[in-house]
């Protein structure tokens, strides 16, 4: 009878942590075999444990140059994309205009329909402007998928703000840029964060719409899939675990910073 109290009461908590065990499970088994020395070309049972993978990361060819693009790609499209959302939420936020309404509905499009259907509408567009498919025909198309993603993640930020602080800061005699740059920006950060953060991990990681559009160039995901024809090399692994563990870095460390400061002021 105890464990059945227990348990009613903390049964929130364990599915939780259920659900973040299964969702955390492809992980852990990446990085499992990251540290495996395969038999064979194909990285899928394990062997005997071995970090000569990780002392060579770039012992496969082709694997960090692919490596390279994609995170080029991914800053870039981070960038362009960030900057136009921002200024995109900000614009649907304060300001009323005509087709207000439809631009909204228009900005949500690309997170409802399938990547295919982008990525071909893409390369259309592309193909008929005699463009040249490669890293420039990959950026912008990476910079339409993130942007609407920005703009939803800046938008939800930019509508909780209270407008009271920029007047209390112009009552002040702050002019618009002081404003904007003292007030408006720092309580907009974190949605504007949380939107670059979305749009790098989005780039990175697409292949629908990249594979359409890329040409000859070959970006980690889609060097990733090659390899999967012919065998799974170690190294994939080790950057899929490298990258995850930055990943988790990116989001623990400001919150362990804003933990203590908040400690320091109280």
């Amino acid at each position: 009878m105890a464990f059945v109290n227990w348990l009613k009461r903390n049964l929130v908590v364990l599915a939780g942590l259920l659900t973040l065990v299964y969702l955390l499970l492809p992980n852990i088994v990446v990085t499992v075999f990251s540290f495996n020395r395969p038999k064979g070309r194909f990285n899928y049972e394990w062997r005997q444990f071995s970090t000569d993978a990780w002392k060579d990361p770039c012992g496969v060819a082709g694997l960090c140059g692919s490596l390279s693009l994609s995170l080029r790609i991914a800053f870039w499209a981070t960038l362009g994309a960030t900057v136009l959302g921002t200024m995109i939420a900000f614009a649907l936020v304060r300001y009323r205009f005509r087709a207000r309404g439809a631009v909204s509905s228009l900005l949500f499009l690309p997170m409802a329909m399938p990547e295919v259907v982008m990525a071909a509408s893409l390369l259309t567009l592309f193909l008929n402007m005699g463009a040249r498919l490669g890293f420039w025909t990959v950026l912008v198309a990476h910079i339409m998928f993130c942007l609407s993603f920005v703009v939803t993640a800046v938008k939800a930020r930019v509508m909780s703000m209270d407008p009271r602080l920029e007047q209390a800061a112009q009552d002040l005699y702050a002019g618009p840029f002081q404003t904007f740059l003292r007030v408006t920006l720092p309580i907009a950060a974190p949605g504007i964060a949380a939107g670059a953060l979305l749009a790098f991990a989005l780039s990175f990681d697409d292949f629908i719409i990249t594979n359409f559009n890329a040409g000859s160039a070959v970006t980690f995901p889609m060097f990733v899939w090659g390899s999967a024809q012919r065998g799974t090399p170690v190294q994939i692994n080790v950057v899929g675990t490298a990258m995850f563990v930055v990943a988790v870095l990116s989001v623990l460390v400001p919150m362990l910073v804003g933990s203590r400061r908040g400690k320091h002021k109280a």
